[in-house]
């Protein structure tokens, strides 16, 4: 007898996904026509307390974070404080950054009866079980993630931290048996690792913990105003390269203006031959909600210089009461941390019995 086609596709994409190089290509395309989510679908993502977050985070993450939260039955979203601290943190600034995260998630429509948001440092289960999962780990498959290589190179030498930054990642996912991670490109490989990880202690310990699917944004990545051939970044060293989800309009207007593009005065898409041009159109698109081919036709009879001033107009329109609502929820500090400290208890709830369970099969209880 034959099984559901529905049956059959769910058996062919986890078959796919054991084979890494055809999984990104298939998931992509066949994933998101599963529709609705099992009552049982999770999601996890976390953002590191760096403060307000810059309009790549919003257009690339944070506005997808949002619409989760009405697909999918269960929604946890971390400021992943253990994680930012692989790099040395003023212990003042990192406590107003994190309050500063939490009103800006906030703001820009993240709602805590419909999501948990929480302090990940608050959840002291994460930190138990990354060591677990360390312990599951080979140093060659650490040494070969991208977020190493680069950030080792630039450092000469990282720290221990840095090196298993993706185990704590897989700790995260796991503790909570998600199963889908809303992640970038550039994160592909670190959810891979926990997929992997999630097989390795199924095997030695008996199933538990599911396999994680990556969502993945289509969003187009928003880059640096001063360099389109890197993504924008609230590290960048030029300031303005990037711009904060609360810049004053005059900031926003004067970073647009100062934009790289080129000698052509005309306004096309084309991100391999005019990289500086199309990062203004995808920002433009992005955050007047139009496609690349409406921004571009709105850009019809406008030169590049007339262009950037369109381009401001819209993002000052889309980040005005981002930056008001910011302003007004940073004026209550208490509010914040009471918001984080509930999320942080709900968060536990769940993560809990997940590790005593681990604590059982491992053999500590």
């Amino acid at each position: 007898m034959a099984l559901p086609l529905r049956t059959n596709l769910k058996h062919f994409i986890r078959f796919i996904q054991r084979f890494k190089p055809l999984k990104r290509c298939f998931c992509a395309a066949v994933c998101p026509e599963i529709k609705e989510p099992p009552l049982n679908a999770r999601v996890f993502s976390g953002i590191q307390p760096t403060g307000v977050p810059h309009l790549g985070n919003y257009l690339g993450a944070l506005e997808n974070w949002v619409a989760l939260q009405d697909q999918y039955p269960s929604v946890l979203y971390s400021i992943v404080d253990l994680h930012s601290i692989t790099q040395p943190q003023d212990p003042d600034k990192l406590r107003n950054n994190i309050l500063d995260m939490a009103a800006s998630l906030l703001a820009c429509g993240i709602n805590p009866e419909k999501a948990i948001l929480f302090q990940q440092s608050q959840v002291s289960e994460h930190a138990e079980f990354c060591w677990i999962l360390g312990c599951l780990t080979s140093m060659p498959r650490l040494r070969h993630l991208p977020q190493w290589k680069m950030k080792s190179k630039q450092k000469n030498e990282g720290s221990v931290g840095l090196y298993i930054y993706p185990v704590l990642q897989a700790a995260d996912i796991l503790l909570y048996k998600s199963t889908h991670v809303p992640v970038g490109e550039d994160q592909v490989q670190h959810l891979e690792l926990a997929q992997d990880l999630a097989r390795i202690f199924n095997l030695h310990y008996g199933e538990l913990f599911p396999e994680a699917r990556a969502l993945l944004s289509s969003t187009r990545k928003v880059k640096s105003l001063r360099d389109p051939s890197s993504k924008m970044s609230k590290s960048d060293s030029q300031a303005m390269a990037t711009i904060s989800i609360t810049d004053s309009p005059d900031d926003i207007a004067q970073k647009i203006r100062r934009a790289v593009t080129d000698f052509t005065s005309e306004v096309t898409f084309d991100p391999q031959a005019r990289p500086g041009v199309s990062n203004l159109v995808t920002i433009h698109a992005a955050v007047a909600r139009l496609s690349v081919e409406e921004a571009v036709s709105a850009a019809k009879g406008l030169d590049t210089g007339a262009y950037k001033g369109l381009v401001s107009e819209a993002v000052i329109q889309r980040l005005a009461p981002l930056r008001e609502e910011i302003q007004r929820r940073r004026a209550d500090p208490a509010h914040l941390e009471a918001l984080l400290a509930l999320g942080s208890r709900r968060a536990r709830q769940l993560a809990a019995p997940v590790l005593d369970e681990v604590r059982h099969r491992v053999g500590f209880s």
